[in-house]
């Protein structure tokens, strides 16, 4: 009797061990091993699985204002950083603003909605998900605290389960961000009064700790936050001299850089300069 070759035997194997998990409801595919980035290595650990729940809202595009308003990114950040990869936050997520710009992973899992494999998809936090205090936490008032909610942009959730769903439990954790270029800052405000809009953050993604200098002094300017990723100090500053950004982020490890080419002389309101510092 001809001998079947051993590696047609483990083919088998792996296939009928496949079919047996796709025969109960309640079950996922494990998510395939995420692959290196191929950007700069941050240095900011990916954390564990956690338990959550995910929605969508806005237009199909993905684009557009409502993907940033909370955090105070416009429609414009939103396509030129993000795309369609950004999920409004639930309030233990959004962490008064603290959450704005942190990298998730998400995968749906447990539910026969969920895309065949179980893909994850990696997306930035860049709304707040508030909540709905007139319905209860388990029947629409999805964000009700202390629930941990993505309400996602449609296009990643629809690269984990079907429209129809509505709602899917997921898992999540936090990754690295890894991010194109320096930090970016769009400028605003007055004579007296510096807005800086904080954009582009790698590694970590948020900032909790901002101070700002001429690029002539030594002295420096501490910065309040304002809401979400802007940062306000009250002082006089001449145009005509550059400015110095210095930042901090406010997960662990804590990290600071210092950012000195971003924002040269004779800067100006209503532009976003972006320098060559970040957290790789």
């Amino acid at each position: 009797m001809e001998r079947i070759p051993a590696i047609v035997v483990v083919v088998l194997m792996a296939a009928a061990a496949q079919l047996a998990s796709a025969g109960f409801p309640n079950q996922y595919w494990p998510a395939p091993a995420t692959p290196a980035p191929s950007g700069p290595s941050t240095g900011f650990p990916t954390s564990g699985w956690q338990d959550a729940h995910a929605t969508f809202y806005g237009d199909d595009s993905g684009l557009g204002h409502d993907f940033g308003g909370a955090c105070g990114y416009s429609g414009e950040n939103i396509a030129g950083l993000y795309s369609t990869r950004t999920a409004a936050l639930s309030t233990p997520l959004f962490q008064d603003g603290l959450g704005c710009g942190r990298c998730y992973e998400i995968r749906c899992v447990q539910s026969k909605w969920c895309v065949a494999g179980s893909p994850s998809v990696i997306v930035t936090g860049t709304n707040l998900c508030p909540p709905n205090w007139y319905k209860p936490s388990d029947n629409g008032g999805w964000c009700n605290p202390p629930r941990r909610h993505f309400d996602m942009a449609p296009p990643s959730f629809y690269k984990l389960a079907a429209r129809v769903a509505g709602i899917v439990p997921v898992q999540y954790r936090r990754v690295p961000c890894q991010r194109s270029g320096g930090v970016r800052f769009y400028v605003a405000g007055n004579d007296y009064w510096l807005l800086l809009y904080i954009m582009n953050l790698g590694g970590a993604g948020d900032v909790s700790s901002v101070s700002v200098r001429p690029a002539d002094s030594s002295n420096w300017i501490d910065a309040s936050q304002n809401w979400g990723i802007t940062y306000q100090a009250f002082t006089r500053l001449e145009k005509s001299v550059g400015l110095v950004v210095r930042l901090s982020t406010g997960s662990s490890p804590q990290k600071t850089i210092v950012c000195g080419d971003a924002i040269p002389a004779y800067w100006a309101s209503g532009l976003t300069y972006q320098g060559s510092s970040n957290f790789w």
